[in-house]
């Protein structure tokens, strides 16, 4: 084989895809038909989910500009404000809700996927057509100067957006439905008194949101009318128009304008063979809760590290089917959520607009009600309902992220726990010493990658080689003598007593398909499973 994974799509979810393949050690090329980063106005809001998938990319804070976000508003003409959410807090070591400048954005992770060794990209090359074999792909790729090569790889995985070749190519319908309206959206620099939040103007008549963003942007999104022609409403003087409410012509620089159409729709299979879609090539969500970018940077985060432990075979191929049974519906809830919020953000009648929204105001002041909303907690737990992990209950909630918080090491150094505890399987113990596992269990885990990592509860003065919970995230694991199997995405695995580590890893090893002592040794081959 060329490589072990060819990415079709160098757009932000290709990227980091390409950056945590690379970082696992995968063999991969990725490739885009484009030149240059797109730099049309796209994606402004990333969650704390979102970073937290950038920080395991090789992404963070030093590569690209963030702005905390303290709070989201909704507007409505007759009611004022109908409800708040309160985006202040820092969830998993990072904002809870930020904008930023998604051309930075995009630059940083294909700088982080330069760094990376095993990872090749070609920008100016097109994905002609490719074939399925029974022992991977063989892709026919046509770079700009009309020059063509085949290239094999164990996978496919498509990332080239809403208009995908690669789920054309597969046959994979694209289910759902697109607005009829068309939404222009303006980017202006140099305010001079913008907002420090995000604002959805509620208003039958024109809706759209309002916020800033890094760099000295400030950013508006417009519901066009019927009849609003998309060529008239690009204009300068129609975009000044629309903009007189905030500002006057000669206050700022208008830097980018675009108009969409959004979309709500998911293909019916996330996958197909040796082929994975991912980001806006397996679904779109419309843009009222800021999810779209934020669910392909999941997709990659859950697919990454299983085409990693297959490839280098140190696990079953047969792991990869959970990648659909996953993100699939989780990804549909998200869209759920965003056609959920854009009732009440563009209300389709005044008389809809003043029951949604005269009941919205009377509820934020009922609790529950309250806290529900001003905690965002109609949004979908990074959990899953069904996948990869052991069925049952534990302490620690199963197929759902660890939480990350702060640790301190025996020399006062203080990390963050994704950076601490490592980028491949873990065997996460509150104990005093490591537990004690049999030899072909051991074996097993060490085929695996896995390492074992002893934590402290707070207070405590960890030993060399373990680990204090310097804030308390993980006080559920420390309170008593408690382990959790935890995959390389952060999700958990498995859990239970220290005392029964030795089952819980010995049935995690069974799930991943290490089922004996010869794969764990080395002698990993299609039988071994």
């Amino acid at each position: 084989m060329d490589f072990d994974v060819l990415i079709v799509g160098y757009g932000p979810v290709g990227a980091a895809l390409a950056g945590l393949l690379g970082r696992y050690g995968v063999r991969a090329l990725v490739v885009d038909k484009a030149l240059e980063v797109f730099t049309a106005p796209r994606a402004i809001a990333l969650d704390n989910e979102a970073l937290r998938i950038l920080q395991q990319v090789g992404v963070g804070a030093r590569d690209f500009a963030r702005m905390p976000v303290p709070y989201v508003v909704l507007r409505s003409p007759q009611f004022g404000e109908i409800a708040r959410i309160d985006t202040s807090k820092v969830i998993d070591g990072h904002p809870m809700l930020v904008t930023f400048f998604q051309p930075e954005l995009e630059r940083a992770l294909r700088a982080n996927v330069e760094r990376q060794a095993t990872v090749t990209a070609r920008t100016g090359m097109e994905l002609v057509q490719f074939t399925e074999e029974a022992d991977g792909i063989r892709a026919l790729l046509r770079s700009t100067d009309g020059t063509e090569e085949f290239v094999r790889a164990r996978y496919l995985v498509g990332a080239d957006g809403a208009s995908s070749s690669v789920r054309t190519s597969i046959g994979e319908s694209f289910d759902g439905a697109t607005y009829v309206e068309d939404w222009l959206i303006v980017d202006a620099l140099d305010l001079p008194n913008t907002i420090d939040h995000v604002e959805f103007i509620c208003d039958p008549k024109r809706p759209g949101p309002h916020m800033a963003a890094p760099g000295g942007r400030t950013r508006w999104e417009f519901m066009l009318h019927p009849g609003e022609r998309r060529d008239e409403m690009l204009k300068d003087t129609a975009i000044s128009e629309l903009l007189r409410p905030w500002t006057s012509p000669g206050e700022y620089r208008l830097e980018r304008k675009a108009v969409y159409r959004f979309h709500a729709r998911a293909c019916a299979h996330f996958s197909k063979g040796r082929v994975f879609l991912v980001g806006d090539a397996a679904h779109i969500t419309p843009p009222f809760v800021g999810q779209g970018l934020v669910a392909g940077l999941r997709d990659a985060a859950n697919l990454a590290w299983k085409l990693a432990w297959v490839t280098q075979q140190r696990a079953a191929a047969s792991i990869l089917d959970s990648y659909d049974l996953e993100r699939r519906p989780h990804a549909k809830k998200m869209i759920d959520l965003a056609r959920f919020a854009g009732l009440f953000i563009m209300p389709r009648s005044r008389a809809w607009a003043w029951l949604a929204h005269g009941s919205l105001k009377v509820l934020r002041h009922l609790p529950p009600f309250k806290s529900f909303i001003s905690d965002f907690g109609m949004k979908p737990a990074h959990a899953y309902d069904n996948g990869l992990f052991a069925r049952g209950s534990g302490r620690l909630a199963r197929g759902a992220w660890l939480p990350q918080g702060e640790v301190r090491d025996s020399h006062g150094t203080t990390l963050l726990s994704d950076e601490a505890f490592g980028h491949g399987f873990t065997l996460l113990c509150s104990a005093a010493a490591p537990p004690a596992i049999g030899a072909d269990t051991a074996r097993r885990w060490e085929r695996l990658g896995g390492t074992t990592v002893v934590l402290h509860a707070q207070g405590s003065a960890p030993k060399p080689g373990s680990f204090e919970d310097a804030t308390g995230a993980f006080a559920k694991l420390t309170r008593d003598e408690w382990c959790v199997v935890v995959r390389p995405d952060r999700t958990t695995l498995h859990d239970g007593p220290v005392s029964d580590a030795e089952r819980v890893l010995r049935e995690s090893l069974d799930l991943l398909g290490i089922r004996d002592a010869a794969a764990a040794s080395g002698g990993l081959n299609a039988t071994s499973f």
